[in-house]
């Protein structure tokens, strides 16, 4: 099983408007570094393709209001299942704290060539989050 944890990320909105933004993978665009294109999206769903890799697919399964969001994998090319979840934690009156977590059965013989280059991809979407108005 291999596990990613970003860092946690200071969001200057509270934590119900980063969840409320979160929540919409329509506002996900925004969040996606230049190396992601053909974006498409619903509220609930998303398609993209990260250069010289895979076309992902995502699906948003259950939303913890104002704390958690669980997306799962859904169609695209990745060679494997994954789980991802957006974890929102209140910091005082005006801010929250982000950060996501990445789990995913990768074959052995794949975790070289992808567990840094998603480390590093989720660590920017991460980033992101920080700019979230």
């Amino acid at each position: 099983m291999t596990h990613i944890a970003t860092d946690k990320v200071n969001i200057p909105q509270t934590a119900e408007k980063a969840f409320t933004f979160l929540s919409d993978f329509n506002n996900f665009k925004s969040l996606m570094p230049p190396q992601v294109t053909n974006w498409q999206s619903t509220e609930d769903t998303c398609s993209f393709t990260i250069n010289n890799m895979a076309t992902v697919g995502m699906k948003i399964v259950s939303k913890e209001p104002f704390s958690k969001i669980h997306i799962k994998s859904d169609g695209g090319k990745v060679p494997f299942e994954f789980t991802l979840d957006v974890l929102i934690t209140p910091d005082g009156d005006a801010a929250s704290i982000g950060q996501l977590v990445f789990d995913a059965d990768i074959p052995i013989f794949l975790r070289p060539m992808v567990e840094g280059p998603l480390g590093n991809f989720f660590n920017l979407l991460a980033k992101k989050m920080a700019e979230i108005k």
